[in-house]
């Protein structure tokens, strides 16, 4: 489990945390009941202060994604792994709004977007 997080793309550190650890649960690199990394360690990885790695798991947590286990350390909850359709949908509204502005920059509209779509889903199993 490789994270990538970009200090220059505008969106915090914990929400782009945050959101590659649902992206993990949702694709099965991360499954119910699975120990995620400490704190520490995981901030050591990522060369990030401990309390921005705390603020991800403790919102993850709150929204049942994470469940912390006294002495025994962060894991998958149990009930987020499939996520709930809203996440489904997030997760995938997040890369379609970044392939939409991608679009726009590269100056491919629309319609072009969906045929790329439609070619790709014929390919991609």
């Amino acid at each position: 489990m490789q994270f990538r997080l970009d200090a220059s793309d505008g969106v915090p550190i914990y929400l782009q945390l945050m959101q590659q650890i649902k992206y993990f649960i949702a694709t099965g690199r991360l499954s119910a009941g699975e120990q995620l990394p400490s704190v520490r360690k995981l901030s050591e990885q990522l060369v990030v202060n401990p309390n921005t790695v705390a603020r991800a798991y403790r919102e993850l947590e709150q929204v049942g994604v994470l469940a912390t286990r006294p002495g025994a350390g962060v894991f998958v909850s149990p009930t987020a792994s499939p996520l709930a359709k809203r996440e489904q949908h997030l997760l995938l509204i997040e890369k379609i709004d970044a392939v939409l502005v991608e679009a726009k920059h590269l100056d491919v509209n629309t319609e072009g977007v969906v045929q790329l779509v439609r070619q790709r889903a014929r390919i991609v199993p």
